[in-house]
């Protein structure tokens, strides 16, 4: 069986169709690579800092207050979970009161837009 484009790949000649679609696939994972190079490079740095003062301030509170790493990592991942959660510290308010809920809501409607043609 001969291939007229002199490109064969198994299952026969690829189209231009098919080779701009593996070209653009290409140009997007080479972008992609290039930008996570770019991006670690100018972040890892800072968060290799910021994890390290995090480890000092850590080890100065457990030995301030004579507390065990163990019992301050739980008591900190504890917090952790409560914050996400949404339990605050301070309570000035509750975050799911009646304007918080429609300021959520109006966040939503607001983002959503109309999906139905003729909409402006």
């Amino acid at each position: 069986m001969a291939c007229r484009s002199g490109c064969c790949c198994g299952s026969g000649p690829i189209n231009e169709d098919n080779a701009r679609f593996l070209l653009l696939a290409l140009f997007i994972v080479i972008y992609l690579l290039c930008g996570a190079a770019v991006f670690s490079a100018l972040e890892q740095p800072k968060e290799r800092e910021a994890n390290e003062r995090w480890a000092q301030r850590f080890e100065q509170f457990s030995h301030k207050y004579n507390l065990s790493k163990k019992d301050l990592n739980n008591f900190l991942r504890n917090y952790e979970e409560a914050n996400v959660a949404g339990i605050r510290v301070d309570t000035i308010r509750p975050r799911w009161d009646f304007t918080g809920a429609f300021y959520f809501v109006g966040t939503v409607v607001s983002t959503i837009g109309c999906q139905k043609p003729g909409c402006a």
